[in-house]
């Protein structure tokens, strides 16, 4: 009987054993086929798109090519995010470390995600989250920075970052705030878009957040 309930039990956990190596595997070979895909097409729609359409925020999304952003909001949200974007292999582990020490002193706690881990999770992953989504993270930060040129990462983070309730990129937040495709945004303008981020339901333009009127001359 002993002998019998032991290998019953040992059965179970091979059984378990196969299903989550299959489940890991071929998630794997999903995940490889969408990096790859998004490499060269934009994401049909993201799970954060997808939440501001269930919230009531609607969407409004306009992609565009990288040469038609213009410089002044490329410039603009790498000084207000990530200024080490152009050298980092997507982690800022200096950055990082420093917000650890922050937040074990201070209530306010402070991101360091670069803009490459953004991406990772506002394109393949969701908005908030424990250890296994940041775990997540880091690895679909790791493939994107492996197989994606860093163009595509700026990109693409310019076309998908939430930039008002409901307002998805660079162009639909150019239109909207200023009545302009961002390729025309001035260096005030765009300083503005890149001072919401990355919480730009809380740090609104319009009206101005007092977090936005401080930090907006400062990325100028």
């Amino acid at each position: 009987m002993a002998n019998n309930s032991f290998l019953r039990r040992r059965g179970f956990f091979k059984r378990l054993a196969r299903t989550l190596f299959k489940i890991i595997f071929y998630g794997f070979l999903f995940s490889l086929f969408y990096i790859l895909l998004c490499k060269w097409i934009n994401p049909p729609i993201t799970i954060t798109q997808i939440g501001s359409l269930l919230s009531g925020n609607g969407l409004k999304r306009d992609y565009i090519k990288y040469d038609e952003m213009g410089i002044n909001i490329k410039l603009a949200v790498m000084s207000g995010e990530d200024q080490l974007f152009p050298d980092h292999n997507g982690f800022d582990f200096k950055s990082i470390q420093k917000a650890m020490k922050h937040n074990q002193k201070s209530k306010s706690l402070r991101g360091a995600s670069t803009i490459s881990q953004q991406v990772a999770k506002n394109v393949f992953l969701w908005q908030h989250g424990g250890f296994f989504r940041k775990g997540l993270e880091v690895y679909f930060t790791f493939m994107i920075e492996k197989i994606w040129s860093k163009k595509r990462i700026l990109e693409m983070y310019l076309n998908v970052a939430e930039m008002g309730k409901g307002i998805f990129g660079t162009e639909s937040a150019a239109e909207h705030y200023f009545k302009k495709p961002s390729k025309k945004l001035s260096r005030t303008e765009a300083a503005m878009i890149a001072s919401c981020l990355p919480n730009p339901v809380l740090f609104t333009i319009q009206p101005m957040s007092l977090r936005v009127a401080k930090r907006y001359p400062w990325i100028m």
